[in-house]
Formats: structure tokens, sequence, C-alpha cells
């Protein structure tokens, strides 16, 4: 049950770091920008998997009362999802705000 969120969540990033790779194609022109794109996706789904591991053993199980187990069995599942979601997506920002400082710095007219 550790990696059930994971597998729940996997396709779905799958396709963000597809829409990120896709979306930076046509400014991808020296090894180096492609070299970043991919360093950017690697980190971004390790920082994902990382984060929802921790979140799976952070989150605390709640104990049985007197008319059965609480509600919020639930976030054993539903928290490291949002965990790695939530790392997944702060990575791929940062990686594409440097592609655009880089390509906007790229751009800029020499003196």
């Amino acid at each position: 049950m550790r990696y059930l969120s994971l597998l729940l969540l996997g396709p779905w990033l799958i396709v963000l770091a597809w829409v990120y790779w896709a979306a930076l194609r046509k400014s991808r022109v020296a090894w180096i920008h492609k070299a970043c794109d991919l360093a950017t996706i690697f980190i971004a789904l390790a920082a994902a998997y990382g984060c929802a591991l921790v979140a799976y053993d952070d989150i605390a199980i709640q104990s049985v009362g007197n008319f059965g187990r609480e509600s919020g069995g639930i976030w054993k599942q539903v928290m490291p999802a949002l965990y790695g979601y939530g790392a997944f997506a702060a990575v791929m920002v940062v990686g594409m705000a440097g592609r655009l400082l880089l390509r906007k710095r790229k751009q800029a007219p020499q003196r």
C-alpha cells in the first residue's frame, strides 16, 4: 500500500513531463538546453517520489474509537499524492522559469 499513491500519480506526472518536454522543443537548440530539460524532468520525478514516501511515513494512522475507525484513513494515500504532485510542480515551475530567463538573456540585444 506504500506505493499505491505513486502508481496512481505516476501516469499524470509522466504526461506533465512530456508536456514540459514538448513545450520547449522549439527553443532547444543546443545540447545544454536538452541536458537542462532532462535534468529538470528527472529532478522533478525524484522529488515527487521522495516527497510522496516522506508524506506516507508522516501520516499518523487514527485510532479506533467507540464507533469503529474514524473517517480519514484515505489520507494515508491522498497526502503522499498531494506532496508528490506539489514537489513535482515546484521543480517544474523553477525549471520553466529558468529556461525562460535563459532564453530572454540569450535574445537580449548586444551592445
